[in-house]
């Protein structure tokens, strides 16, 4: 099986390094700090989406550019300070390797920084690609990212799983028809009650079992 991983609320818990890498741009253009969890609701769409929302509907588009080039430069360089895989994301991962599914990483945030977390982290080996939101013309929920890695992984629809903690990763695998299993442990578990996936996991384990009954189901008896 492919199986597709978001990165942020997903793989990581990236929560305090993205609020304060935020706060640090809004001090840097003259505003308040905002409360982290309300960060943490903005995150999902990509670092563009993340600043504008941060700075609010009155931000004129010079002051969102000038922000968004500071926070990436600011989180570039913070952004292993706090952040840590969340527990049983190692194990999992591994196991999954070990088992010869492929494992890809598919996130709105940009590619260059996502590629070094997950370097910093020691999960290179385990991950066929990691794409990020600059990786391709869309973001996330475009189908592109999930269709390209089915292409490069010889994978067809059936034999794919896309698994994320939010919203935008159950819309991404509705537009690649593919299967969505959702994790209540990331940013944004609220969202799956507009946006309900496939298969809904609160701990590791049970992201290994869904895995194991999913590959079940498509194999014949």
């Amino acid at each position: 099986m492919l199986l597709i991983f978001d990165l942020d609320g997903t793989l990581i818990d990236s929560s305090m390094d993205l609020a304060i890498s935020m706060n640090a741009t809004r001090e840097h253009v003259g505003m308040p700090p905002l409360d982290p969890t309300l960060i943490f609701s903005f995150v999902g769409n990509g670092a563009p989406a993340l600043v504008r929302r941060a700075l609010g509907p009155n931000a004129s588009e010079d002051l969102v550019q000038s922000a968004l080039a500071y926070f990436l430069k600011f989180y570039r360089a913070h952004a292993l300070q706090h952040t840590q895989l969340y527990p049983g994301v190692r194990e999992v991962v591994q196991t999954l390797a070990e088992e010869g599914h492929t494992l890809a990483v598919l996130t709105n945030k940009p590619v260059r920084i996502s590629t070094d977390i997950v370097g910093a982290l020691k999960l290179s080996d385990f991950f066929l690609r990691v794409y990020g939101g600059d990786s391709f013309e869309q973001k996330k929920p475009d189908p592109i990212g999930i269709v390209t890695l089915q292409r490069e992984a010889n994978t067809g629809a059936k034999d794919t799983l896309m698994i994320g903690d939010s919203g935008v990763d159950v819309q991404t695998a509705r537009n690649a028809r593919v299967c969505s299993c959702g994790v209540t442990w990331g940013f944004q578990p609220e969202a799956f009650e507009t946006d309900a996936p496939d298969y809904l996991v609160h701990s590791t384990c049970e992201l290994l079992a869904i895995v194991h009954r999913h590959r079940a189901v498509l194999t014949p008896s």
